[in-house]
């Protein structure tokens, strides 16, 4: 019988999960998606094969639960940095500062892109989980309409075009004058593109 880590049997597949999430990263970021195996998962994560067999299925299934679990946890720290603001405009800011430096190891990760490696029942469930983070942005750019503080505008429109301009936007990694330049600059730019009655501060 393999060894339990934790506490309890459920500790031990929390944990189990969150090595192979991190084995994943780690082997994404150097190989993509496509080039890596479950046996190089569990390897990397250093847990039996079986062990991954336990937990997922397939290497797709893997991956859409380590979306899930980052997303997850990316919006609810998201929520709560603007659960203190406001004003429509600094929320936004906020939440651009927030995207702009989101590291996407599944956008990011070298060899082809995931929309032609993955099933198409596999990219619609990826595609729902990005829509929590989207659903945070339409509720801003309603707040801000509503209150005049952006203009008239199709969100369904604005917030894919707004996404995808922070998708692909490089920030620089390292702390000082470089970052904070790329980052306001993005800031502002968004701001333009919505419209914002107020760019005093960004």
């Amino acid at each position: 019988m393999p060894k339990i880590i934790g506490g309890s049997l459920h500790e031990h597949r929390e944990q189990t999960r969150h090595k192979l999430f991190a084995a994943l990263s780690t082997l994404m970021e150097e190989r993509g998606f496509d080039a890596i195996t479950l046996a190089d998962i569990a390897a990397a994560a250093g847990v039996g094969r079986t062990a991954v067999y336990n937990h997922f299925p397939d290497k797709e299934s893997l991956l859409v639960a380590f979306i899930t679990d980052e997303t997850e946890q990316y919006v609810a720290t998201l929520e709560r940095s603007l659960e203190d603001i406001d004003d429509p405009t600094d929320q936004l800011r906020a939440y651009v500062f927030a995207q702009a430096q989101l590291k996407r190891v599944y956008h990011l990760a070298p060899g082809p892109d995931l929309r032609s490696v993955l099933s198409r029942a596999t990219q619609q469930r990826v595609r729902e989980h990005v829509m929590l983070v989207e659903q945070i942005l339409r509720r801003i750019l309603r707040a801000g309409i509503d209150a005049g503080e952006f203009a008239e505008q199709d969100i369904d429109t604005t917030v894919p075009l707004v996404n995808a301009c922070l998708s692909s936007r490089s920030v620089p990694e390292a702390d000082g004058p470089a970052r904070d330049r790329a980052l306001d600059s993005t800031v502002t730019f968004v701001l333009r593109a919505v419209g914002a009655r107020d760019l005093a501060a960004a």
